[in-house]
């Protein structure tokens, strides 16, 4: 539906274009001037200022902690990261483990992450950031490593109903240097284990899971 919103008004000038030099004259006239047609008035009706009062009212509810942040705080601790890397679909899997610490900053409102261990014989650190967003209704991640000079940025909502966030970006693939897509799930099984799952899609086009990492709480 975008993309026809967008192609029409180069259609509807062409139109004008190749009509303008056809014999058949469809402009109305009276007595020999041509009259355009008036624009169309814009019948939209303005939307009603905010009064002082619900626009508060709207920043409070969006800066208020709620449900999710309960859910970003009840994780809070010291964690065992069981990880499980697959580098190459044919050869068997790597593995690694880190230990990463959970709090949650500025009032209740972000959860941060750092976790620090050993990967592929090199000492690991990583930071992460997650808000759960009032107003848009998604969860909103951020993370930074040592293996790398860029930023992922991934977003999506909580299910419910099997405890698991889905989130969805993009981030740079180092041997392209291109973007990719990514997606990662974290899964809350109970009070001490989760379950991340990480996939990518690369060149081929496919979604691959890369990564699964298993978290229990110390």
């Amino acid at each position: 539906m975008k993309k026809t919103a967008f192609i029409l008004p180069f259609l509807a000038a062409a139109m004008v274009s190749c009509n303008s030099t056809t014999t058949t004259d469809t402009t109305k006239k009276t007595d020999s001037t041509t009259v355009a047609a008036a624009p169309a008035k814009d019948t939209t009706a303005p939307a009603p200022a905010m009064d002082s009062a619900t626009m508060a009212k709207n920043a409070a509810t969006y800066m208020a902690p709620g449900d999710m942040h309960k859910l970003l705080a009840s994780v809070t601790g010291t964690w065992t990261e069981d990880m499980t890397m697959w580098m190459d679909p044919s050869k068997p899997p790597m593995k690694s483990t880190a230990t990463c610490d959970i709090k949650m900053i500025m009032g209740g409102r972000y959860q941060q992450l750092t976790s620090k261990g050993n990967m592929m014989g090199m000492q690991f650190e990583g930071l992460s950031t997650t808000a759960y967003d009032n107003a848009r209704k998604v969860f909103i991640n951020t993370w930074i490593d040592n293996g790398g000079t860029g930023l992922a940025v991934i977003e999506g909502p909580y299910d419910s109903t099997t405890k698991t966030t889905t989130m969805k970006g993009k981030m740079v693939d180092p041997s392209t240097g291109k973007d990719m897509s990514i997606k990662e799930t974290i899964q809350y099984v109970d009070a001490k284990t989760m379950l991340m799952t990480m996939y990518m899609t690369g060149g081929s086009g496919k979604e691959a899971k890369s990564m699964e990492v298993k978290l229990t709480k110390k």
